[in-house]
């Protein structure tokens, strides 16, 4: 008989009908790992087709429906509580776990002062990859820059493949629902969410290296008008990230990522275009400095004195959970504790 991991559960969001196979995959991935969870829910964004679809079909699966507006962060805060594990971990439905997936990702948490984990993306190309897209723009598509040899302190994780503990996230807020609500997709409510947990109890994020899953990158996210749009918005969104959390500091990883790993990619590649070693160096090179040049347009479109700061959207909020107090600072967060 498989083991079985009482402390865990797994939140895996949809929204998509065409990305089937891909959840198919996704929660095979999970079922399958060793130990296994506890509990595997699938949450289903405003598409009562695909509900009625994985309610028949993923068998062993709790699927329950989106209770907030549609939006990824109300997806997953749905899903998490419909789980009362004392650790929760997610993973996109377009993205598998590897074997061993979920019990590196959880190992840490026999320390006490983690309250999260992240592993390692591999992204699972839909066609190849373009010759000029740099390392350093990973993220972009949602996959790992670079990742550590053994586990690291980190600031933040993404959700695409995070846990966490619940006492931790259900002190922060949880994922503050209408913070990207024309869907950019870059991540940022999973930056903020991990500052918050942060602030909220103290303790630390860990990234482990050997929890890796495999996230599919698109045709249409290989194009280089889409990156220069992600890192536009990806720029536009750290400014606001920064509004919200209060101060400059909350973007100290970006900025020595900027002085460091970026400016050393732009040299290394135009060093090597220089000494005659390929074109693509100088390709990559120069994808480099203009996904730079649109996160800062984008940081630029943020700081305009016109433009509020945006705050958690007043949503309906799930069952499980109950307003705590009316927010009146947008860094409050909105949905603070278990009925």
């Amino acid at each position: 008989m498989t083991a079985v991991d009482d402390r865990v559960g797994v939140v895996i969001p949809c929204h998509a009908t065409h990305r089937w196979p891909q959840l198919v995959a996704a929660v095979e991935s999970v079922r399958a790992q060793t130990p296994r969870p506890a509990q595997v829910v699938v949450t289903v964004d405003h598409n009562d087709e695909l509900l009625d679809r994985a309610r028949r079909e993923l068998a062993g699966v709790t699927v329950v429906a989106n209770g907030y507006a549609r939006g990824a962060a109300g997806n997953r805060n749905t899903g998490i509580a419909a789980t009362d594990t004392p650790l929760i971990a997610l993973l996109d439905d377009d993205a598998t776990a590897r074997p061993g997936w979920l019990a590196a990702l959880v190992a840490p948490f026999d320390t006490d002062d983690v309250i999260g984990t992240g592993g390692t993306i591999e992204p699972r190309w839909a066609r190849p990859r373009p010759v000029w897209f740099p390392d350093e723009f990973l993220c972009a598509i949602s996959a790992t820059n670079v990742s550590p040899a053994a586990p690291t302190t980190v600031r933040n994780v993404w959700s695409a493949r995070m846990a966490m503990r619940r006492e931790a996230f259900e002190a922060a807020g949880a994922f503050r629902v209408g913070f990207a609500p024309r869907g950019d997709g870059t991540g940022l409510e999973d930056t903020d969410l991990c500052l918050r947990m942060s602030r909220a109890v103290g303790g630390r994020w860990v990234h482990v290296p050997d929890a890796v899953v495999d996230h599919t990158v698109p045709a249409e996210r290989t194009t280089l008008r889409y990156l220069l749009m992600r890192c536009f918005r990806e720029g536009r969104g750290k400014v606001e990230l920064a509004r919200l959390l209060g101060g400059r500091h909350v973007l100290d990883v970006e900025r020595a990522y900027l002085r460091g790993t970026v400016t050393r990619a732009v040299l290394r590649g135009l060093g090597k275009a220089l000494s005659g070693k390929g074109s693509a160096h100088a390709a990559r090179a120069g994808v480099v400095v203009a996904g730079i040049l649109a996160a800062l347009a984008g940081g630029l479109v943020a700081f305009r004195p016109s433009r509020a700061p945006r705050g958690p959207a007043p949503l309906t909020v799930p069952p499980r959970y109950t307003i705590v107090s009316p927010v009146s600072d947008p860094a409050t967060p909105a949905v603070g504790a278990r009925e």
